[in-house]
């Protein structure tokens, strides 16, 4: 089967927030690549959605904002330790446009107490 990703993939996961159309969600963004990625995520976020993720800094003093569009939406279940499950639900997002900023130090403080 031929590769049809035109990108690398960074193998790093980061914490991100998601927001949409339903709300927001914490989730773990994997698999990033320059046109996308997958977000690991309890909240739900319909297909063709716009969705804005936050990756922000474990200092909170910069982030970068990524605007998307919601392409897929997975629900995995495996097998786990001593013969238990896992489960794991996620979407694909398409990278639109990027966003950058970079917080004073009073809004830096202000981010770290919130999160």
């Amino acid at each position: 089967m031929a590769e049809r990703r035109r990108s690398n993939r960074f193998d790093k996961v980061f914490p991100v927030y998601l927001s949409g159309e339903l709300g927001m969600a914490r989730g773990i963004a994997r698999n990033i690549s320059g046109g996308g990625m997958f977000v690991e995520t309890a909240g739900a976020f319909p297909l063709g959605s716009r969705v804005v993720v936050t990756f922000t800094t474990a200092e909170g003093a910069a982030e970068i904002v990524a605007r998307g569009e919601v392409r897929y939406q997975c629900a995995l279940e495996f097998g786990g330790p001593q013969g238990g499950r896992g489960q794991l639900r996620g979407i694909g997002v398409r990278f639109l446009s990027f966003e950058t900023s970079e917080r004073t130090e009073h809004e830096s403080a202000q981010a770290h107490v919130l999160h």
